[in-house]
């Protein structure tokens, strides 16, 4: 097969040999097969980002290399000091991070309000800065406050934050998080908890991230929720269920059904892939996630 040979094309070409005739692939083995020619011939109606903790070992610069040749036009979750690395490759950082106070202490408990509120208010004109509009937020773990006075303690820090927010026009987008394998006791680990204090909160500078692996271990139902709830959901993650791994036939969710999902709400946004990669070229994982969710 020759190295330019489209993946579309390779795949048609084995399709109709002999050989995958009497012995049918699945999905995987076709990308395996088709590996090096898999490319940017993307339809785009999702904007695609990819998330950098799961390639942390490959240098930045050549993720970067790699996300730019193979049609992404993100990497995310990354700090003020990586931004114009990825900048000089035409990358921006869909869902920056560098504020906050990580993953447990968020604003669900208000010794932690005025901590958060400086340091996302010292972060905003950084962003601003970088052409940056964006950044990610947590409700910290429950530590015994309740579902109900968690909404009640976000909703007083969150909005502390909104008036700076829109002022910098910056949308803060809060995660949501499994509590079942990944992230004992997250609080916000339920669509529907999150959608109430997006209610509570009333600024379109509040966000949600829908992260759809961790979604699925709480709650399935995914494209439903999607559909019903698109409107409060700022961002969108992607990850194999179960493991976290690849988003190929190897793993529980169609991700091409749910990208058209999101696509038939109008959303503008970016889908991320979140996923780990298992296979020993992460690379092609990587290339075979984007050519799964291009619908």
């Amino acid at each position: 097969m020759a190295i330019n040979t489209s993946r579309r094309t390779a795949l048609k070409n084995m399709a109709g040999s002999a050989a995958l005739l009497s012995s049918p692939m699945t999905l995987t083995e076709a990308f395996a097969a088709s590996d090096k020619a898999l490319g940017p011939e993307l339809k785009g109606r999702i904007k695609q980002s990819v998330c950098r903790w799961c390639y942390s070992k490959i240098p930045l610069e050549d993720l970067a290399r790699e996300a730019k040749a193979m049609g992404l036009q993100s990497i995310e979750l990354l700090g003020p000091n990586d931004w114009p690395v990825i900048q000089k490759y035409g990358l921006t950082c869909a869902l920056p991070n560098g504020a906050g106070m990580g993953i447990e202490k968020g604003f669900n408990n208000p010794i932690y309000h005025d901590d958060l509120v400086a340091s996302y208010e010292a972060l905003f004109p950084k962003l601003v800065e970088a052409g940056l509009n964006t950044v990610i937020c947590f409700s910290g773990n429950r530590k015994g406050i309740s579902d109900e006075e968690g909404l009640v303690n976000c909703t007083i820090g969150l909005k502390r934050l909104m008036p700076s927010a829109e002022k910098y026009k910056i949308t803060l987008i809060m995660e949501l998080l499994n509590s079942r394998v990944n992230h004992k006791d997250y609080q916000a680990d339920k669509s529907a908890w999150g959608v109430e204090l997006c209610k509570r909160v009333g600024s379109e500078r509040f966000k949600l991230l829908y992260d759809i692996y961790h979604m699925q271990i709480m709650e399935g139902d995914i494209i439903a929720t999607i559909k019903r709830d698109h409107q409060y959901f700022g961002h969108y993650h992607t990850g194999g269920v179960p493991g976290r791994a690849e988003i190929d036939d190897t793993q529980e969710l169609n991700y091409p059904a749910i990208m058209k999902a999101i696509v038939d709400t109008g959303y503008q946004g970016y889908v991320a892939q979140e996923f780990i990669p298992k296979r020993p070229d992460p690379i092609a994982s990587l290339k075979q996630a984007v050519e799964i969710c291009d619908v």
